[in-house]
This record gives structure tokens, sequence and C-alpha cells, in this order.
């Protein structure tokens, strides 16, 4: 698929899921503006990417639970650009607990900015009108399963279960609020998945399976408004 010329702004883009999501927009030549908490990995995938001579990519430093971080990126993606196509909101801090008490209380609080709380909804907010200045603007949201009404069966901290209802709910109000504008928001909700694997139907989902879903679906043409995509978790005996 041809995104030429696309410009993308990726959140967490310096390793996983994201350093991937980063690769595949550039291999398809897309300008690649990737941020993540530490800059020096950043760098080290920008420099990368650009190496390869398909897609260019600058690397930023992007604190989603630090809110002068969080503008201080949507500022310099503004000073190297007058629009944005594609921003995909990928950053997210992890961490796993049965208990409210497992965790700290910075933890928690850091978690409910940077996992598609406050930080999420500021960038997204202080990048609206670069997507705005778009002819073909998309906004994509790297959820989780975790952020779906029921789902009980990751072992995520109940505060990053928190953080993506917060994010899932952002995203419903944006698609239908920004859909006139013809500004399409694309959520993804895959459960817990690998980063590699073989790929196959009896296996764990994959970080590239979820990649190639964000590719189509931006790919996709200006009529089609893909707004979720779930996923089928691999079942257990117990599940």
């Amino acid at each position: 698929m041809d995104l030429d010329g696309l410009r993308v702004a990726i959140t967490g883009a310096a390793r996983g899921t994201g350093r991937l999501l980063a690769e595949a927009f550039a291999e398809r030549g897309a300008q690649i503006f990737l941020s993540a908490r530490d800059v020096v990995a950043a760098r080290r995938v920008a420099d990368a990417i650009s190496q390869r001579g398909a897609g260019r990519a600058d690397a930023f430093h992007c604190d989603l639970a630090a809110p002068d971080s969080v503008r201080g990126f949507a500022a310099a993606v503004a000073d190297r650009t007058s629009y944005l196509d594609v921003l995909i909101n990928n950053g997210a801090a992890y961490i796993e607990g049965d208990d409210l008490a497992d965790v700290s209380d910075d933890t928690i609080e850091s978690v409910m900015a940077a996992a598609g709380g406050t930080g999420t909804v500021l960038l997204t907010k202080h990048l609206l009108p670069l997507l705005r200045a778009s002819s073909r603007p998309d906004v994509v949201n790297m959820i989780s399963t975790c952020g779906e009404v029921g789902h009980r069966r990751s072992g995520a901290h109940p505060a990053f279960y928190a953080a993506k209802h917060a994010h899932a709910g952002l995203a419903e109000i944006l698609s239908h609020r920004l859909r006139p504008e013809g500004i399409r928001v694309i959520s993804l909700f895959p459960p817990d998945f690998v980063q590699d694997g073989p790929r196959q139907a009896d296996s764990d989902l994959t970080a590239q399976s979820v990649i190639d879903c964000v590719v189509f679906a931006v790919g996709q043409p200006r009529d089609c408004f893909i707004r979720e995509f779930h996923f089928e978790q691999v079942r257990t005996p117990h599940s």
C-alpha cells in the first residue's frame, strides 16, 4: 500500500509495537514524527528508518505523563510541518497487578496520565489544528481489550484498565464529533499480544497483525470510516 508523503506522528515509538508502526509507515514512504520518553532510543529508531531511504523520520522527547512535555512535542511537530495526516496514539505505560495496592500512588498517577488519559487527550487537542489542515486526516488509537466493557481477562492493574476506558471514551466521542469534518477516528482493541509469533489461528495475536490492521484502515478511501477493530483471543480450556 502506497502511503508516500503521508505525515505521521506516533507516540511510544522507541521500541515494540510503536517502533514497528513507525517502520511500517516509513517503508511505504511516509514522513514520521516519532516520540518516546527515552529520546536517545527514539533517535536510534529515527536514524535507522531514515537510512533505509523510503520514508524519513525525526525523533522527539514526549512523556505523556507530563503535560509540558506533551505540549512541547506538539509544538515541535508544528515547527516542522503545516499539517499532519495521521496521529497514532500508541504510547502507554502498562503495569500488572490484581490489587490496587500492588503499585504506588505515583505509579497509578503516571499510568492514568500516560496510558490513554490526560496525556492522550492533551496531545490530540494540541495536534488537532495540524490534522484539520490535512486533506486526509486520521486519528488512530491503540487502546486494548482492557478498554472494553466487561473485559476481565488481562493481568493488567486496575489503573491500566481505568486509563484504557478513558481512552475508549475519548475515541468514541471524537469519532462522532469529528466525522463531519472528515477526520476519521480509528480505534483498535487488541488483547494482550506478542511481538512475534507464527500468526496461526491457534496462536496469540502478534504485533504485526495489529499493525497490518492500522495500515489497512489508514489506506482506505475517504468514504470508508472504520471506527473500531475488535479481536478474538485464543481460547484456553478454562476461558
